[in-house]
């Protein structure tokens, strides 16, 4: 029977077989933290904050692109408001004032 050493695991001075059986699971364990750290990207995160070049061109281009997500999406989203109150023109109380609003928009340059 093994004996528990002071940090709780087994002491395996006694048994060389318990010695193996110990390095095999800690190699285990090795091999699926390494996994997890593979999964995790960790290396690419690593290299982002130490290269500033990279960095930068990483914000510089999702800045672009937000900004022009927010201005194609700003232009569809005007676009289908003014073509939906286009279809309410025929209205009787509402259309006058929609007809005044286009007549508006369509005199300026």
């Amino acid at each position: 029977m093994a004996r528990l050493n002071p940090y709780g695991t087994k002491d395996t001075k006694d048994h060389p077989f318990e010695l193996r059986h110990e390095v095999k699971r800690l190699n285990g364990k090795l091999d699926s933290i390494a996994d997890m750290l593979e999964k995790a990207d960790f290396k690419d995160i690593l290299e982002n904050y130490t290269n500033p070049k990279k960095r930068v061109l990483t914000n510089f281009v999702a800045g672009l692109s937000r900004g022009l997500g927010l201005s194609v999406g700003t232009f569809v989203i005007l676009g289908l408001l003014g073509w939906l109150l286009s279809l309410f023109v025929d209205l009787p109380m509402v259309g006058d004032y929609i007809k005044s609003l286009q007549d508006y928009i369509q005199s300026k340059p």
